[in-house]
């Protein structure tokens, strides 16, 4: 699906339906969730010229029907999951999730999946199964049930992960990446397969001030091996990983100054293959905060023109 040959960053829609459009905006489940009117916050990321939504589905919540509320308000805006946690979604929820937002439009929802990590799994007395075979059997079902390759994309980092990505699913939504590994993952999917990676960014141009927010997001990720792996895969050290992040990784993983700056991060990845790109704003202030929504309006122009 890559076709990133145009100047702006917006550019011509990336592939047809549901995967149109190169700029998406991420967002964590509780934060969309807590927002008090989530079909007015998504007619407002359609408007400025938004693709899609993703949503983190980590754990069980109102992923579905907070889905069902943006596509009644909406008319183009996709609503992705980014992604939904196979360990906390039994297959029966997720088919009747699916059922339930076919009746709103079947065609503006993508289904991102992805394995939880072993230190969870491991913490709650869960039976550890390798994230491959997990996956597998939880496309089987899928497949079992009818619900097509082109409906779902997978959290896939690793090159088994994204190989599999390739063989059994649209495509690829990578998460805490960089531009390299969207380079790389485009290699290992090859040319057609949708990619899809998230980009965290911060809007703010003090180098201390933004490194310290950076750090404070990153640090869960630094302590789960599939995110350092990764890391590692891509020339990071061990010294890069420890305290919080180097300068050099933190700098790599989020994007930080003004606008300018984190459209050319942007560009980076669609440079490097990718059809969209999911733009993360991370908070600037401690505690729960709403919907970015200023910072979407902010960000549209660098992003969207």
């Amino acid at each position: 699906m890559a076709d990133n040959t145009a100047d702006g960053i917006a550019g011509d829609t990336a592939a047809p339906g549901a995967y149109a459009g190169r700029i998406g905006l991420w967002e964590r489940f509780d934060r969309f969730g807590a927002e008090p009117d989530v079909g007015a916050a998504a007619a407002e990321a359609e408007a400025l010229g938004y693709a899609t939504l993703w949503i983190g589905g980590a754990f069980p919540g109102h992923l579905f029907e907070n889905a069902e509320k943006v596509l009644a308000a909406t008319s183009r805006l996709t609503f992705a999951s980014g992604i939904l946690n196979i360990r906390m979604f039994p297959i029966e929820e997720t088919l009747a999730g699916l059922a339930r937002l076919d009746k709103v439009d079947p065609d503006r929802f993508i289904l991102g999946l992805g394995v939880s990590h072993e230190e969870f799994m491991r913490q709650e007395g869960e039976e550890y199964v390798p994230p491959l075979a997990a996956m597998r059997a939880y496309l089987d079902a899928l497949d079992a049930a009818g619900i097509g390759d082109d409906r779902r994309v997978l959290a896939a980092l690793g090159p088994k992960m994204l190989r599999l990505a390739a063989e059994r699913s649209a495509g690829a939504h990578p998460y805490f990446t960089t531009p390299a590994h969207t380079a790389e993952a485009r290699t290992l999917l090859g040319a057609d397969p949708y990619l899809a990676p998230e980009q965290k960014v911060i809007l703010e141009t003090d180098a201390a001030a933004a490194r310290g927010l950076a750090r404070e997001a990153m640090g869960m990720y630094l302590g789960l091996a599939n995110y350092r792996n990764s890391l590692k895969r891509l020339g990071f050290t061990d010294e890069d990983l420890a305290d919080g992040g180097s300068d050099r990784l933190v700098d790599a993983i989020v994007a930080w100054g003004d606008e300018e700056a984190v459209a050319a991060r942007v560009h980076e990845h669609l440079s490097a293959g990718a059809d969209q790109v999911a733009v993360h704003i991370l908070p600037t202030t401690p505690g729960a905060t709403p919907l970015p929504r200023t910072e979407w309006r902010r960000l549209a122009p660098a992003l969207l023109a």
